[in-house]
């Protein structure tokens, strides 16, 4: 099977990525991060995000593929180019820190500046250390420092290679939150000095959103969509990506017509406007899904004219309260058909909520997304 079509080398300063095989890993993979970009590969385990990283840095081989970055060919399997990990200008930093236990922190970033003559070495690993708010610790063993410390020294090693590119895989899965949470604003500091390509290998979708420009949403080592967390959350391209990115109302509907502004999707005996949709045909049975945040919950004691715009009536369920708000699930009609939304504590409280309560929702016509039936 042939490597998909890809223009010609030249001095992109970004990275691409094509990559397929059927076995013994099936890849079909499609991806380019521009320089100063995070792209984040999100999926399941055993989805191939780990397997792309290593394609990249060289220490998997896929079937039939191509890397190309910052111009220079590292890998073309159809005219067989392969370049070893070690000519490829790559920083990689593991979930598992992977630093050298018998060093400090200090030469454990000098052990990746081979390129860098002798004499410099020890200013440039003081420099980067800094950087990662590690002024102090430098004489200090893996041992001799947290978890946090060691994932930082891990990311100093990996930007003393001065890489084309930065690999990070799970890199903050083995540290608790609260550390977590200060490493995810170190790097975005960081990437403010960077203007290399970074991917990130993540399972957790929240990492993923709050780091990256681009998610790329893979599946069974199969590209499933690209694009921007705001993009892919709200208008995911199929019932399994909306599932993957865990957007909890997914529904079968009909699309009953369109005019020049609207389409009208038909649910459960009732209408909704959507967003214009003139792709699906009329009469085409449609999946449609409408993220949380575009359910509103009316005031019974103040209406507001955007109840509105698709009103529907249903009974409380279920109230599961998750820190500062209540997960909502309402009861829609006879099918019971389940809408969840969040909603806060004190608007809980407000409107007197729990189950057996009816309310009305608004489900904004903007946030209705038509998807292929599955």
């Amino acid at each position: 099977m042939p490597c998909p079509t890809v223009p010609a080398p030249s001095a992109d300063p970004g990275l691409t990525v094509r990559l397929r095989q059927t076995a013994p890993i099936p890849l079909d993979v499609a991806l380019s991060c521009r320089p100063g970009e995070v792209l984040a590969l999100v999926g399941p385990s055993g989805s191939g995000k780990s397997t792309v990283l290593r394609s990249v840095a060289g220490l998997y081989r896929p079937g039939d593929g191509l890397v190309v970055c910052d111009g220079a060919v590292w890998l073309d399997t159809g005219n067989g180019v392969r370049l070893s990990p070690q000519q490829r200008s790559v920083g990689l930093v593991f979930q598992s820190y992977a630093l050298f236990p018998h060093m400090t922190a200090l030469d454990n970033v000098m052990a990746a500046m081979g390129h860098v003559a002798r004499a410099d070495r020890r200013a440039r690993a003081m420099d980067l250390l800094a950087r990662l708010h590690l002024d102090g610790l430098e004489s200090r063993s893996p041992a001799a420092l947290s978890g946090g410390q060691q994932q930082r020294v891990a990311v100093a090693r990996a930007l003393a290679r001065d890489p084309k590119v930065l690999l990070l895989d799970e890199p903050f899965s083995a540290v608790d939150r609260v550390t977590r949470q200060k490493l995810y604003v170190e790097l975005a500091e960081l990437r403010r000095d960077l203007s290399i390509p970074t991917l990130l290998v993540t399972h957790d979708l929240e990492e993923a959103s709050t780091l990256a420009d681009t998610l790329s949403i893979l599946r069974h080592g199969r590209t499933l969509q690209t694009g921007t967390p705001t993009a892919v959350k709200a208008r995911p391209d199929s019932v399994g990506v909306a599932r993957l990115v865990d957007v909890r109302n997914i529904f079968d509907g009909v699309v009953l017509g369109h005019d020049q502004t609207k389409t009208y999707l038909g649910w459960q005996g009732r209408t909704f406007t959507t967003r214009l949709r003139p792709d699906f045909e009329p009469l085409a049975k449609v999946a449609w899904c409408i993220p949380a945040s575009h359910v509103l919950l009316h005031r019974r004691d103040r209406p507001t004219r955007g109840d509105a715009e698709n009103p529907v009536q249903g009974v409380v369920t279920d109230l599961l309260p998750l820190g500062e708000t209540v997960r909502m699930t309402v009861a829609i009609g006879p099918s019971g058909a389940c809408i969840t939304v969040p909603v806060l504590v004190h608007v809980a409280q407000r409107n007197h909520l729990e189950p057996g309560t009816e309310v009305t929702l608004t489900l904004r016509a903007e946030g209705i997304h038509l998807m292929p039936s599955e």
